[in-house]
């Protein structure tokens, strides 16, 4: 076993986003650069919010810049070297980690009581539904919801919108067990088909056992954040399905994989995994953007939050008076900090990117070269976005109000 290697706050943080590739030469914006981005970060978390650009695509666009959004889709339903399912959220993977997605496509619904016991029960009483979609894709797929026929026995029930959605119920259920899987979009739209015709590769290799699916899912999250406490690995790729966390950290650190590690300001035992120390020792190359409130470097509330002193919270569910910076909020990545928050809007119609807010920490200076590197991330964002003009609004201080 070895010892812990001490880190700095910034030394960890500045580790954190150079494996995020937010720092440093970015990949280039073309095929090859998405794949290298997309085998770090392993998921992108699908969100329907679109108020500047899908979640998804802000991810990539903080890490690449401007690129070709049907590479995207060429990546997915072309050479289906991705797929959509369940990682910490609903998400974007990668076709390679089917196995580790698979352990839980074969235990849903998992418990044997409570919503477990409710998702069985009731799949049971509507096997005939369940056939029924299965069949329709056999011999007609890909397919929409409106394909199929509701030929439910027992509907389902709930006080959300999914009261009485019993097709796309059992879509979603088939889904989560992996019979069936995304085979395209027409905008939110989702066009499904059989997993065993559309994933045939993927889906072909010898299944993982619970612990190998575990300690390749921690590999892949330790790589991707740079350094995490177990807590992190929980909340993160395949959020609250690493059982036995602690025995396989234990084995990845006797076999040198990982390496326990004390982070400045803290008593907790942080690791690292041995393929990412290599950075620590690179030239710093700071960059500046934007970040997606759901962007894979901050998900993580408690750590974005440990790491960076930056408590973030969405504010898009919260009352208009009751908000205190706004209704879309992206961080602001200055280098190995997050200087603040840009509150923007987009208005399609006019081709206009509206900040209405721009609120820095209180230990962010205005200095000239800060604020000029904000502006040129807002002028990259409003390319990204389709806009012409920037308008900024009286929440934005004069220091920063640099077009």
């Amino acid at each position: 076993m070895s010892s812990p290697l001490a880190l700095s706050l910034e030394s960890a943080r500045r580790l954190a986003v150079r494996c995020q590739h937010l720092a440093g030469r970015r990949p280039g914006n073309d095929l090859d650069g998405l794949r290298q981005v997309l085998r770090t970060l392993r998921c992108l978390q699908l969100d329907p919010v679109n108020v500047i650009a899908r979640s998804h695509l802000l991810v990539l666009w903080s890490r690449i810049g401007d690129f070709d959004q049907a590479d995207l889709d060429v990546l997915l339903w072309q050479e289906r070297w991705l797929f959509e399912y369940w990682a910490h959220a609903a998400s974007i993977v990668l076709a390679e980690d089917y196995p580790i997605h698979h352990v839980m496509m074969r235990a849903y619904p998992g418990s044997k009581s409570g919503d477990g016991q409710r998702v069985r029960r009731w799949l049971e009483a509507n096997d005939l539904l369940r056939q029924h979609v299965l069949d329709r894709l056999r011999e007609q797929g890909p397919l929409p919801a409106g394909g199929f026929d509701d030929l439910s026995v027992v509907a389902w029930a709930s006080s959300g919108w999914t009261n009485g959605r019993n097709v796309e119920r059992m879509l979603d259920f088939l889904w989560s067990q992996g019979h069936i899987t995304v085979a395209g979009r027409e905008g939110r739209k989702r066009h499904w088909d059989l997993t065993e015709r559309r994933l045939r590769e993927a889906a072909e290799p010898t299944p993982l056992t619970q612990e190998e699916a575990v300690t390749q899912a921690t590999e892949h999250a330790l790589r991707a954040l740079g350094v995490a406490r177990a807590a992190d690995i929980e909340r993160h790729f395949v959020r609250d399905r690493y059982p036995g966390l602690a025995e396989v950290l234990v084995k990845l650190e006797r076999a040198g994989r990982v390496r326990p590690v004390e982070v400045e300001g803290g008593t907790e035992r942080w690791y690292a995994h041995r393929d990412v120390l290599g950075l620590l020792d690179s030239g710093w190359e700071p960059r500046t953007t934007l970040l997606s409130p759901f962007d894979n470097l901050i998900c993580d509330r408690a750590r974005t939050e440990r790491l960076w002193g930056f408590a973030f919270r969405t504010e898009m569910y919260i009352p208009k008076d009751k908000r205190q910076y706004g209704h879309y909020i992206l961080p602001i990545l200055h280098g190995d900090r997050l200087a603040g928050r840009l509150v923007p809007r987009l208005d399609r119609r006019r081709g206009l990117l509206e900040i209405e807010g721009l609120f820095p920490e209180p230990d962010t200076v205005p200095d000239r070269e800060t604020t000029q590197a904000v502006g040129r991330a807002v002028a990259e964002l409003a390319a990204f976005a389709g806009a012409r003009e920037i308008s900024y609004g009286d929440k934005v201080a004069a220091a920063w109000r640099t077009t």
